[in-house]
């Protein structure tokens, strides 16, 4: 029994580390598909910090906090293939 429960703790341990190690594997963003984001604000007379690109799950994009020409701020929604679906005002 007690080397059960020293087996559970050491899993219960290890758990949040498995999951912080592996957590961004899979919403990692190429920088390839950054660059183009970020060019794309640009001619949109838009800016936001790269790190508020999130990946959604389907293969689509939110981009969050993007402040345009004029002070204005959005949340702008890419498909896969980085074309705008949608905007939302803050």
């Amino acid at each position: 029994m007690k080397r059960l429960t020293t087996t559970l703790a050491a899993i219960a341990l290890a758990a949040p580390l498995w999951a912080e190690s592996h957590s961004g594997d899979m919403d990692e963003i190429p920088q390839e598909t950054v660059d183009a984001i970020m060019a794309m604000l640009t001619e949109m007379e838009c800016q936001m910090a790269p790190d508020d690109i999130e990946m959604e799950d389907d293969g689509g994009y939110e981009l969050d906090d993007v402040i345009c020409k004029g002070g204005n701020q959005f949340d702008i929604e890419l498909d896969a293939d980085l074309n705008e679906v949608g905007r939302r005002a803050e």
